[in-house]
């Protein structure tokens, strides 16, 4: 059994990891920058590193440095959080060839879905549907033209090592065509070192829903059902709900079924999330994150389970804590991303924080790593706390979410919080008549 998990993250995800950590009574090590030595997860953790300067590259993103923070502090394994190296295969391989386990997926199933031609093939020959489009990456702009007219315009031509909205190009006529094609090239060669790219046909008005999964790596694994993800902002995702306001328990059952027996099949070990675009009652997978979420204490809300601690027990070869049966719905909750950016053009807003006030009651979750005092580091990603509310259904939820809202206090920054307030007075918002299209049309109209 573990008895010390170094957490190669930072923020609200390492302190996450550190509490699962105290509840099992697993010793933890924090990691970090020289930017972060203030930071919360240092403080609250059993032991702490430094392991470079601000830089990602020199310090979260260092294999050498979190390697020699594990073997100096004697940690057994690693726990990579969100982001960062959790879903890069050669880090995990080097974890486990120096004696350490890696919560989390085997470095080939990482591999495998993390080239997202190669997980879609993997996915449909496993049975799950996904979006009718190219076989493969199409190499040049004459077979693009070729594939465009077989699946019919609007496509979206997509970087097959793309993540992030970042090598995504719509083409709605022929005449758009070879612009997209070559920029979505030219952005994954020049973002991700791979230029390759492939294409698929374009959803007019669908959900971003995604599927929760976990295996025990030994070919046994559950859903827990799913999260409606659409309210996106150049692809990042702002709110996210569980269950999704449009799907039904039947519905529900099937696609989740049809991701666990798939995960199962090749052996997936921890967590994982299957998604897709949902419209008109069908669902067309896109990827798969072999990871936690950002989004998960929305799934831990409704089912009343640990997702960290679930991840610390597989990789330690525990079976699973919970069978298929024993996960029932059990009400709505919903997250919004609380992000230090000025609005309206959500321009970066590191500084000092000055009073801090995090809500509290009833169905209330506020994961961050704020605190009164604390100087936001300009290296790093905005997210600076998740609030998450669950209620006996969604007006519950909603209703909490609005009272929530009104007690938090961040003083010092420039926040996100005004555009939920914004939010929960619009009737789409209200009623969950919204598609992965929606914020970015209602910004446009607000924002002129």
């Amino acid at each position: 059994m573990f008895q010390k998990i170094l957490i190669a993250n930072r923020g609200e995800i390492a302190l996450r990891v550190i509490r699962a950590c105290a509840e099992m009574g697993i010793k933890s090590v924090a990691v970090h920058s020289t930017a972060d030595a203030d930071a919360m997860h240092v403080r609250l953790a059993d032991e702490s590193v430094c392991i470079g300067p601000p830089s990602s590259t020199l310090s979260y993103l260092s294999f050498p440095a979190i390697i020699s923070a594990a073997e100096i502090t004697g940690a057994d394994a690693i726990h990579p959080g969100y982001g960062f190296l959790s879903e890069n295969a050669a880090f995990v391989q080097i974890v486990e060839d120096h004696g350490l386990s890696f919560i989390g997926p085997t470095a080939e199933h990482i591999r495998v879905m993390g080239d997202k031609i190669t997980a879609k093939e993997t996915m449909k020959a496993l049975g799950v549907p996904v979006v009718p489009g190219s076989d493969g990456g199409v190499p040049d702009y004459e077979t693009a033209v070729t594939v465009a007219e077989e699946i019919g315009y609007p496509v979206i031509i997509k970087a097959t090592a793309g993540g992030g909205g970042k090598g995504m190009k719509l083409a709605k006529s022929p005449a758009e065509l070879e612009t997209a094609f070559r920029t979505a090239r030219a952005e994954g060669k020049a973002n991700f070192g791979n230029a390759e790219v492939y294409i698929e046909k374009y959803l007019g008005k669908p959900r971003h829903i995604e599927v929760q999964v976990f295996g025990d790596g030994k070919g046994h694994a559950v859903h827990l059902g799913e999260r409606d993800c659409s309210l996106q902002r150049r692809h990042q995702k702002v709110l996210e709900e569980a269950p999704g306001p449009a799907i039904d328990a039947e519905t529900r059952a099937r696609i989740g079924k049809t991701c666990a027996e798939a995960v199962a099949r090749i052996n997936y070990i921890g967590a994982g999330t299957i998604e897709f675009l949902f419209e008109d009652g069908e669902f067309y997978f896109i990827e798969m994150n072999t990871r936690l979420q950002v989004e998960h204490p929305v799934t831990e809300g409704i089912f009343g389970v640990d997702l960290v601690r679930e991840q610390i027990r597989v990789a330690q070869g525990l079976p699973l804590s919970f069978e298929q049966d024993d996960l029932q719905v059990n009400g709505h909750s919903i997250e919004v991303r609380i992000n230090a950016e000025k609005l309206p053009n959500f321009t970066p807003s590191p500084g000092t924080i000055g009073m801090y006030h995090a809500p509290g009651g009833l169905g209330v979750r506020m994961d961050s790593a704020l605190y009164g005092g604390y100087s936001i580091p300009p290296y790093y990603d905005s997210l600076i706390g998740k609030l998450i509310v669950h209620g006996r259904d969604r007006d519950e939820a909603l209703s909490r979410l609005s009272r929530a809202l009104g007690e938090i206090v961040i003083e010092g920054i420039d926040t996100t919080l005004p555009l939920f307030d914004a939010l929960l007075a619009e009737e789409d918002i209200l009623t969950g008549n919204y598609d992965i299209h929606w914020l970015e049309k209602w910004l446009a109209a607000h924002n002129g």
